[in-house]
């Protein structure tokens, strides 16, 4: 297990149980969720995990023995520790802004769980931007992000700037850690950041393991032949 400081920063809890048992379900929803459109990660040849943190969704992926796994975060002690204890898989560090130390096209499947939650819209861009480029044509990008579950913890006029399909971003000045959040109107996610995407699934509260997070499932371009 990870030290119960790397824990609390991607789970909210120093709970171990709690960080086993959402990385698993976290895991599950992806598998769903590529399943739902008629694909298998078993017949992927490389993924990434955008935001991995400590390893909390990407330890579940020791199984997939002929997928190449990698897994990046801003945070160098939990980059170490994920090198130093999960070593069927790849680990990087990443800054706040791009770019990834990877080529063009290197993944057929992204997902970013609770990373754009925490991002000022220019840098959520940004990094739409800079995951298109990493993927594959053909390629998957999951995202999960705040929706109406959270309404109730803006404020009124946050919510009116909500309801009109605007982004709602508290504490931008500390972009990239949990006390900044980002609130995402389903509009605004189908339109501009799903730009240059195919969106092919919007479920409000889908991101299990990320409690009432919503999951888009998005695609880049067309398949490869």
């Amino acid at each position: 297990m990870p030290p119960a400081q790397l824990i609390v920063r991607v789970a909210g809890t120093a709970d171990a149980e709690w960080f086993l048992s959402s990385g698993r379900r976290a895991a599950e929803s992806i598998r769903e969720a590529i399943a739902r459109q008629d694909a298998a990660l078993e017949d992927l040849d490389a993924l990434l995990d955008f935001g991995c943190g400590c390893g909390r969704v990407i330890r579940n992926w020791i199984g997939l023995a002929e997928v190449e796994r990698f897994g990046t975060d801003l945070n160098p002690a939990a980059v170490r520790w994920c090198r130093g204890n999960l070593p069927f898989a790849t680990f990087e560090e990443n800054g706040l802004a791009p770019p990834l130390p990877f080529e063009n096209g290197r993944f057929d499947l992204v997902y970013a769980l609770s990373v754009f939650t925490h991002l000022p819209e220019e840098l959520q861009l940004a990094w739409m931007t800079e995951l298109r480029r990493v993927l594959r044509p053909g390629g998957w990008l999951l995202l999960s992000t705040h929706g109406e579950p959270y309404l109730e913890r803006l404020d009124d006029e946050e919510r009116e700037h909500f309801r009109a399909g605007r982004l709602v971003v508290r504490w931008e000045q500390v972009a990239g850690t949990n006390l900044c959040s980002a609130f995402h109107p389903e509009s605004y996610v189908r339109t501009r950041l799903a730009d240059g995407f195919e969106v092919v699934e919007f479920a409000p509260e889908g991101a299990a393991g990320n409690p009432h997070q919503d999951l888009t499932v998005l695609r880049y371009g067309s398949v490869r032949t």
